[in-house]
């Protein structure tokens, strides 16, 4: 699974790309993890703006990672969203999650 792994000294951005579905949803979990857990970050950014085609196993991600943060005291903020991935977490009820630019791009849909 397409994922690079940014870090910083107070973040972790994963730039994933592709499919986000039960076939790949585990291998981007591990590789984030071991990012986070080698770093303990600040804020984990998942960007989400190379994304294609995201069913369930997305929002397990993002909900598995915002708990791994929580635990560690951090936060985690998507961005570049595509509009879709954006609604979907909003019916989700993780639109607290999207950055203040997805919020408002998605406020225009």
């Amino acid at each position: 699974m397409p994922v690079d792994i940014d870090i910083d000294d107070t973040s972790v951005t994963a730039y994933i790309s592709g499919d986000v579905d039960h076939h790949s949803a585990g291998a981007l979990r591990e590789k984030i993890d071991r990012a986070v857990e080698m770093s303990y970050p600040e804020v984990l950014i998942l960007d989400f703006g190379g994304v294609t085609f995201m069913d369930s196993s997305g929002i397990g991600l993002v909900m598995g990672r915002w708990k791994l943060m929580r635990d560690i005291s951090g936060k985690v903020v998507i961005q570049n969203a595509p509009k879709y991935i954006s609604k979907v977490m909003r019916m989700a009820g993780i639109e607290k999650l999207l950055s203040d630019q997805d919020k408002k791009e998605e406020s225009l849909v």
